[in-house]
């Protein structure tokens, strides 16, 4: 039980995994290297002070002027000219430019900064503090050990005018025993929060962690966050879920009546749903039969792909009898094309999203998970895949995710990382060779909470969808992506290329 209380931030998933916000009236340091969003973590908590809760903030800037922050936070939608205007935010302008003989011979007046801090408090009756860097007030002092003493004096006295703190650090690697730069700082105040800009592979991926809350609960580990325009910084919190949602029992179809019957009835509303196979097998085919049925019933359906242009996905999908753009002019269809190279994978995470909380569809087809597989390390990738299957069933959203064999013929296991495991159903799609033939077939692996067909079937493809034909029962190591012709299969083949009326019926 937390006994502190807590001052939301308004930044998504930051309160989520500090259970509830800042411990109010006390002082947090927010520390990371250059580019980790520590300007942008100390604006927004101003910000959505004012937008959400209606309190007003001080903003003290020790580095950039107030005309650059007004400028560079624009892109997130904050009004801070107008919060200025209504006396909700005040700035605090102690960069360099502002006053060029602040310094004497190596000396700072602390004590006057204070004043006008709380002289500002006081005019504003503002509930929120944040000063940006602390590190610039530091390197103001020559001698390190009466700076720390001073420090600690001045964040006691800021603590007395009833503000919540919040000041950044620079830090000078993303890990190692040093939080900020003078190595003293997360001793000086009640919590401490980092900030990583890591390079993983080629590409930045930013996480948080909670290092300290003095006297409270939080989260332990670090979550992936990111920073958008219209949103701002927010966080993943992949670590924080909890699994305590709601499983239904209504069933929803898939599109096709004999998959249905092979699933028992169709889809639970709220499972999610693993289609792995080979390139060609009929994994797309699947969403749009997928997203056909949902429409044919009222619901809304959003589909994400990154492997096809939303033109080539109409295409095929008329192809095999589906009009999508009827289905996306009655409101009933949504599509989401992007390259998996054209932003981080936190980034699609919240679009995608920000585009159900949106759209608030009843289905979502993602073609394909081995798209984002290659922009992410296998923890990345992961950690993407948990927190999006968690957020869709906290919604009931019944979610179809495709993924691509790395063989022609597949193979033991259904994916690489073995997001199959965190799955509720998987139906696996297979090339067979007969005889000289190609043909492709469907079994359905998995089916949590439900009885199934355990049947591998026979699956054809023509300008009307998916068929679904006889059990190949003749035909064993399919699943192991060797298939081979059983004795019985050669024997059934010689009787009806002997007599091709005999219907293999012997």
């Amino acid at each position: 039980m937390n006994l502190i209380e807590r001052v939301p931030t308004g930044i998504v998933g930051f309160d989520h995994i500090s259970y509830g916000g800042l411990p109010k009236n006390r002082s947090t340091l927010v520390s990371g290297p250059a580019g980790s969003g520590k300007t942008v973590f100390a604006a927004q908590f101003l910000a959505e002070g004012i937008r959400r809760y209606d309190q007003a903030g001080v903003y003290v800037t020790f580095e950039e002027s107030p005309d650059d922050i007004r400028r560079n936070m624009e892109g997130f939608g904050w009004p801070i000219r107008e919060w200025e205007t209504q006396h909700k935010w005040c700035f605090l302008d102690a960069s360099p430019v502002a006053d060029q003989t602040r310094t004497i011979i190596g000396s700072y007046d602390l004590q006057g900064l204070v004043v006008r801090i709380g002289h500002l408090i006081d005019r504003t009756q503002a509930a929120r503090l944040a000063i940006d860097s602390v590190g610039s007030i530091l390197s103001q002092f020559p001698d390190v050990q009466l700076i720390r003493q001073e420090l600690f004096r001045i964040i006691a006295q800021l603590r007395s005018f009833g503000v919540t703190v919040l000041l950044t650090a620079e830090r000078l690697n993303d890990y190692g025993e040093t939080i900020a730069r003078y190595g003293f700082e997360e001793f000086v105040t009640d919590n401490v929060v980092i900030l990583r800009n890591l390079l993983d592979g080629e590409r930045r991926r930013r996480t948080i962690e909670i290092l300290k809350y003095r006297g409270t609960q939080h989260y332990k580990g670090e979550c992936a966050f990111s920073i958008l325009p219209e949103v701002g910084l927010q966080v993943i919190p992949l670590a924080a879920l909890e699994l305590k949602q709601r499983s239904s029992v209504i069933r929803i179809s898939s599109g096709s009546t004999e998959l249905d019957n092979m699933c028992g009835g169709g889809f639970f509303r709220d499972s999610i749903i693993l289609t792995s196979g080979a390139t060609g097998t009929g994994k797309t085919l699947l969403c749009t039969e997928f997203i056909s049925g949902g429409t044919a019933r009222g619901e809304r359906c959003l589909l994400v792909a990154f492997e096809e242009s939303r033109e080539q996905l109409f295409r095929n999908a008329s192809g095999w009898g589906r009009d999508y753009e009827a289905m996306e002019a009655s409101g009933l269809l949504r599509v989401i094309c992007a390259y998996p190279e054209s932003a981080a994978l936190e980034d699609h995470f919240m679009t995608i999203t920000s585009a159900v909380e949106e759209y608030q569809p009843g289905r979502l087809a993602f073609d394909s998970l081995s798209a984002l597989e290659r922009i992410s390390s296998v923890k990345g990738f992961r950690e993407f895949v948990i927190s999006f299957t968690a957020f869709l069933k906290e919604r009931e959203i019944c979610g179809l995710f495709t993924a691509t064999t790395e063989n022609l013929m597949g193979g033991p296991s259904i994916t690489e990382t073995h997001i199959s495991t965190i799955t509720d159903s998987i139906l696996l799609l297979r090339y067979v060779e007969a005889f000289g033939q190609m043909t492709r077939a469907l079994a359905v692996l998995k089916m949590r909470g439900s009885a199934h067909s355990k049947e591998i079937r026979e699956f054809a493809i023509d300008s009307l969808g998916m068929h679904l034909g006889k059990a190949l029962i003749s035909v064993t190591g399919i699943l192991s992506g060797q298939p081979r012709q059983s004795l019985l299969g050669e024997l059934d083949h010689r009787v009806e290329a002997t007599n091709p009326d005999s219907g293999g019926d012997t």
